[in-house]
């Protein structure tokens, strides 16, 4: 099977289209409620649980993983419910903002114990939304067009609570208990969203287009459609950047949204204002204090770069042979020195000796892209045999799309797929036949 860029774009781009639109409409809702950072917490809250289930070696995006992960943002939404007063001294966002805090902190601690922490640190961050499965979508449009249906039917007391807390106290609603089922409701989505998309795509999918669309109009359902219209075209725009420049889509997508919502205020800067020649004038300005800012790093950089000025620990690494190192050691190594020191390596029989004697799946992964660099067959059979072991889905992915780099192939091979699974069995025997012609 030749490899067809749109086989992975288009389900990526159909999952941003679904997400757009349930976070658009949840997204105004957090901002009239003025608790910007409770997607951000919940996300992280549904990640910790997600990370509490690989420490007991349940794997992200199985059945059990869901669970946790929904089992620990009911709890978040029960919190959040609950530090809700009507004349209270605390503000609720400090009640977030310090959920947040601790559910990073708790994560780190507990996949300190599991094996590969940080490559299932940086899959939270950053989702997966390269390798969404197009069962995935449809189980995720069904849950979303759910939790639509549920806030339509029940939209009054939602938007009452919204858009006006007091008149809700006043008029003898449950605000607590609607809380609760609003953060219940929204705890279901991210927990769908942060498995595919990842931490930081959910928050801004989120916060963006309620935004934008807010600073537009007053009116929902021009909101609504901003918002959609929004995420069409920079979810277009994003994900081809991403292909075209070999960028993480997630980032580009993030990083574009950040983007149009910049080029978006400061164009109703200047349509609302009395005066438009002044405001055009004070745009300028700020255009060129940007330009000189980044234009003073960018001398400042070159000139460290040409004098040597803080590349001591550069040099350091330079120096570094990788004849000193033992092929056991490579783990306990940073990133960069990693990377530095198997660029010196061209023995192909040393490389694989290395592959064999190392267990963590990130050595194994730098291994295989050095081997693939010098012998694409040799770098090819180590890729394999990743995708044979128990590796993290991030690592398999990131395999997945170096094969995919140097020979062009797909053979339906599915990183979030169990191995010993049928489709990724007969993908795995494609592959070695291939690779033996």
């Amino acid at each position: 099977m030749n490899f067809n860029v749109m086989d992975i774009m288009l389900p990526a781009f159909f999952e941003c289209l679904v997400l757009v639109g349930i976070h658009s409409y949840l997204g105004i809702h957090v901002i009239k409620r003025q608790v910007i950072f409770v997607d951000l917490a919940l996300a992280q809250i549904a990640a910790l649980g997600t990370t509490v289930a690989f420490l007991f070696g349940i794997m992200p995006k199985t059945t059990a993983a869901y669970w946790f992960s929904l089992g620990f943002t009911f709890i978040g939404a029960a919190v959040f419910s609950l530090s809700r007063f009507r004349k209270g001294k605390i503000p609720q966002e400090a009640v977030i903002g310090l959920v947040y805090a601790l559910a990073a902190a708790i994560s780190i601690l507990v996949i300190d114990k599991a094996p590969h922490g940080a490559e299932h640190i940086k899959e939270i961050l950053t989702g997966s939304i390269l390798w969404v499965k197009w069962q995935t979508i449809g189980k995720a449009a069904i849950v979303y067009a759910l939790v639509g249906a549920f806030h339509f039917i029940f939209r009054d007391k939602f938007l009452l609570i919204s858009n006006n807390p007091e008149k809700a106290y006043e008029s003898g609603i449950s605000v607590k208990l609607w809380d609760f089922l609003f953060y219940l409701t929204f705890g279901i989505v991210i927990t769908h969203s942060v498995g595919t998309a990842g931490v930081l795509m959910v928050f801004v999918f989120l916060v963006v287009p309620a935004i934008t669309s807010m600073m537009i109009t007053d009116k929902l359902w021009q909101q609504l459609l901003i918002g959609w219209s929004m995420g069409l075209i920079v979810s277009v725009i994003g994900l081809y950047v991403s292909y075209v420049a070999d960028l993480p889509s997630g980032p580009t997508v993030v990083s574009f949204y950040g983007l149009v919502l910049l080029l978006v205020s400061v164009a109703l800067y200047v349509i609302k204002s009395k005066q438009k020649s002044a405001a055009l004038k004070k745009v300028g300005i700020g255009v060129a204090v940007v330009f000189l800012i980044g234009l003073a790093f960018y001398t400042g950089g070159k000139y460290t770069q040409k004098s040597g000025i803080g590349h001591q620990h550069v040099h350091a690494l330079a120096s570094d042979s990788i004849d000193s190192i033992k092929v056991t050691e490579l783990a306990q190594l940073s990133e960069i020195k990693l990377s530095t020191l198997l660029q010196q390596v061209t023995d192909l029989n040393w490389l694989e000796q290395a592959f064999n004697k190392n267990d963590d799946a990130f050595v194994r992964l730098s291994i295989v892209e050095r081997t693939l660099e010098i012998d694409k067959r040799d770098g090819g059979k180590l890729a394999l045999k990743i995708l044979r072991d128990q590796a993290p889905v991030f690592v398999r992915e990131q395999v997945c799309i170096l094969l995919k780099k140097y020979f062009g192939q797909d053979f339906g091979y599915q990183p979030d797929d169990d191995q010993a699974s049928e489709t990724n069995q007969k993908a795995l025997q494609a592959w070695e036949h291939w690779l033996r012609k």
